[in-house]
């Protein structure tokens, strides 16, 4: 057997194929051909359901299935080794034999999936081909930098068919990945069989059709309405799908969401919520509105009986160490006047609802840990008194919030939704399907660190890994899950697995190709965001417009044109940035090896009085008003300004020499369940001095005018003729909050501009 002591380390590893990236590499001169004499030899029957598995991915691809047999001679040969770390592995592959070390079954498992990932794409069809079934000679030692490595999966918002789980689970053992967090229960669904209450899946499990509107367009149902769309797993499919992660080292964690986000299970069985709730619940095709604010009522005994009892059935049924129970964006508006609730704060010695929540959650913890299990929950656990042993998993903002129960001697894990969230657009948004709020693009989620340098010594140890979530309430097909969660997570695997300070980028995006590369053979379309363009059109000193055009990807080449042509592999290469002083329309692709690798970004520069003017003593971000281009449907483009919240806002805009002004225009956009909406009133101002000020036009819209629903752009236009100046300021009122019957009733509404157009 060739010793393990040729497994010699090296500097920074240099694969091209492997994600995440090794501990150490090192390759050598030769290959290892598969054949059908090929044998895998495992020390006892433990291994064998991983080496049968690596095994029949040979047999429809290749043609031929190795064999597995026990002992000590092989091609492919198994040896323990206790002093090695769990999930840890050494691999060396040499022209006639692979080892393979490791001192636990899933150290196994993570050599196999390395080997798979050098092995042609095609070996993951179903058809057979006729390839090289051989790999390079190469000499890996290789362990996990977190033993928590996670993806969250939101089955709630939309159901994911128990086939596309499995499909899932396939995708993400590949990179390593060893926890699947399944969020089953929301306002929006209701996602397992529980036996003792079986409304809980005839009822929660469906929820109203609103056609084609997006997840914050969508109004509450009213009763006796039909309610088709949605779907739940029994606990058969549930045990198939522990099962097969387990298979494949994955743990699976239920999360039972509570005491909010719990309108399908209240829509099942409503008297579990305050008896200060008169209004129908139902299960919520979106956001909910004030019906988002029902929750379960925290002074009802029967409450905890009930959880109790549907945990009963979760714990049996799920063999995870872990249970999550929520606990995040919990508003207590019914909690405030529950007299249940407040005769539980008065009896426990509460200070307020915020404190009966961490009462709420350390009651239902106690339980859970009662039966042998641990607690997770979301971040706003630190609000109030921890429940005792909780492991708290950051989601707000950066995720700082879980530093408060470090500071508290609890654990914790990461996944921040500012970086990890993979609900937010991933790619220069014009080419993205819509979704919420900005971009967590895929270098983003790569330099994601979680250990930060200002952290106290004593956060690191507590810290148990990363873990990135997806919220699907834009997902409407399974393909959709796929596209916002690939590749995205496989950057994110990285981050979780190879060692703090050995990321490189561009040897990523090489290794990446190869994963993704694999999974199209799977059948699995993933996005290609990264090789869109990110444009900046930006206004200069001298009266000119800058362009700049970025790509993530650092190996592909831009190509552009300036004529309103198509861009080809022999278009001009864009090599700086583009000054433009008149209308042009710029189209520009990305291209490797004379291949077109993204989307043509086509900017129609239009220009008019105020383009390139300057704007005075307006924040630098207002400068998109006046860049001659106009702002998609997508509020958060970087094509659209907008004041503080609730504030109304002034932009003034400086002609550079008096000038006589007809008309002006202004872009806003609608965007209905964002509440964004356009403006109470417009005033438009001239001066000379930029002191005194004479108005010369102002336009005033109604609630009817403003809160239409739906998703559009329109153009705010004044006749202004006779008005005259140098200095020109443009005041925007807000709408104020969204009115009842709106889906954010007293919600404060945004106003948009993308373009401020003087003629």
């Amino acid at each position: 057997m060739l010793s393990l002591a040729a497994c010699t380390e090296s500097a920074p590893p240099q694969t091209k194929t492997l994600v995440p990236q090794p501990l150490s590499v090192e390759t050598t001169d030769g290959v290892f051909h598969f054949g059908p004499q090929t044998v895998l030899t495992i020390p006892d029957e433990t291994q064998r359901p991983i080496a049968e598995a690596f095994a029949n991915l040979f047999t429809q691809t290749a043609g031929f299935t190795p064999s597995v047999k026990t002992g000590q001679e092989g091609d492919i040969v198994f040896t323990p080794d206790t002093t090695l770390k769990a999930e840890a592995y050494t691999l060396c592959v040499t022209p006639k034999r692979i080892d393979i070390t490791a001192a636990d079954t899933r150290g196994y498992f993570y050599a196999l999936q390395s080997l798979r990932l050098m092995l042609p794409p095609s070996i993951e069809g179903n058809t057979q081909k006729e390839e090289n079934w051989s790999i390079p000679a190469v000499t890996i030692k290789d362990e996990p930098r977190f033993g928590y490595r996670s993806y969250m999966l939101d089955v709630a918002r939309y159901f994911l068919p128990k086939e596309d789980v499995l499909r899932m689970i396939d995708c993400i053992a590949l990179l390593k990945i060893n926890r699947l967090h399944l969020h089953l229960t929301d306002d929006n669904g209701w996602r397992l069989e529980i036996k003792k209450y079986p409304r809980l899946t005839e009822v929660g499990a469906w929820r109203v059709d609103r056609g084609d509107l997006t997840f914050p367009e969508r109004r509450n149902p009213k009763s006796g309405e039909p309610t088709p769309i949605g779907g739940f797993y029994t606990q058969e499919d549930m045990k198939e799908i522990i099962r097969y992660a387990a298979e494949r080292q994955i743990e699976v964690i239920p999360e039972i969401d509570i005491p909010a986000h719990s309108n399908a299970a209240l829509a099942s069985y409503p008297e579990y919520a305050c008896p200060t709730v008169k209004d129908f619940i139902g299960v919520l095709p979106g956001l909910g509105g004030y019906n988002s604010e029902i929750i379960f009522c925290a002074g009802n005994d029967k409450t905890y009986a009930f959880l109790q009892d549907i945990l009963d059935e979760v714990m049996a049924l799920f063999p995870s160490h872990y249970v999550h129970l929520g606990g995040d964006e919990a508003r207590k508006t019914h909690w405030e006047k529950c007299p249940l609730c407040q005769a539980r704060i008065r009896r426990e010695h509460l200070a307020d609802t915020e404190a009966l929540q961490g009462y709420f959650m350390g009651r239902m913890s106690d339980y859970v840990r009662s039966k042998g299990k641990e607690v997770i929950g979301w971040d706003e656990l630190t609000n109030s008194k921890l429940p005792d042993e909780s492991i708290i998993l950051g989601w707000q903002g950066f995720g700082n919030a879980a530093l408060k129960a470090a500071a508290q001697g609890h654990r914790f894990i990461m996944g921040p939704a500012r970086i990890l969230y993979l609900i937010r657009y991933q790619g220069p948004q014009w080419f993205e399907p819509v979704t919420y709020f900005g971009n967590n693009t895929l270098k983003g989620v790569y330099d994601y660190e979680p250990v930060q340098p200002d952290w106290k010594p004593e956060y690191e140890p507590l810290l148990m890994g990363v873990q990135a979530s997806l919220w699907t309430e834009f997902c409407n097909k399974p393909e959709d899950v796929f596209y916002l969660t690939f590749p995205r997570l496989a950057a994110l695997a990285e981050t979780a697995w190879s060692p703090k300070g050995q990321k490189d980028w561009p040897g990523f995006l090489k290794r990446l190709d190869n994963y993704l590369a694999h999974l199209s053979q799977m059948g699995i379309v993933t996005a290609r965001s990264m090789f869109n363009i990110q444009h900046t059109v930006s206004p200069t000193p001298d009266g000119k417009l800058e362009v700049t055009l970025e790509c993530e990807r650092p190996d592909v080449e831009i190509r552009y044109t300036t004529d309103g042509s198509q861009p080809s592999a022999s278009s001009n290469p864009y090599e700086e940035k583009l000054s433009v002083d008149k209308d042009m329309t710029i189209k520009a692709a990305t291209f490797s090896n004379g291949q077109q690798m993204g989307e043509i970004l086509t900017l129609p520069l239009s220009w008019n009085l105020a383009t390139a003017k300057p704007l005075v003593a307006s924040p630098k971000a207002a400068s998109i008003v006046v860049n001659g281009l106009r702002g998609s449907l997508k509020q958060t483009d970087f094509e659209w300004y907008t004041g503080d919240l609730g504030k109304d806002f002034s932009l003034t805009i400086d002609l550079q020499q008096a000038t006589d002004i007809n008309q002006c225009t202004v872009g806003c956009v609608t965007n209905y369940g964002m509440a964004v909406h356009k403006p109470r009133r417009v005033k438009v101002e001239v001066s000379e001095d930029n002191q005194t000020f004479t108005e010369a036009g102002q336009l005033t819209y109604t609630d009817a005018d403003i809160f239409k629903e739906g998703n559009f752009i329109e153009d705010l236009s004044l006749d202004t003729s006779g008005a005259k100046g140098r200095y020109v300021r443009f005041t925007f009122e807000t709408p104020g909050n969204c009115p009842t019957g709106h889906v954010r009733p007293g919600q404060p509404s945004r106003v948009y501009i993308d373009e401020i157009i003087i003629r």
